[in-house]
């Protein structure tokens, strides 16, 4: 997804905003903002896996070791 998101925002900063209209503008900025908010949205379920990988170790351990 990460791909994507920086393949999108490299798309929309090729736009020339001095040739939109005020609608247009604004529609960009939402999009702008929207993929900001998808981005932080892939961090934090990065972290997420990171921690879920950790907790399923921590998991099998105490499977294994019995304790």
């Amino acid at each position: 997804m990460a791909d994507t998101i920086a393949e999108t925002v490299d798309l929309l900063y090729t736009i020339d905003q001095d040739q939109l209209t005020l609608d247009q503008q604004i529609a960009l900025g939402a999009a702008l903002a929207a993929l900001a908010q998808a981005e932080r949205l892939e961090q934090i379920n990065e972290r997420l896996r990171s921690i879920h990988q950790v907790l399923n170790t921590w998991s099998l351990r105490v499977t294994v070791d019995g304790r």
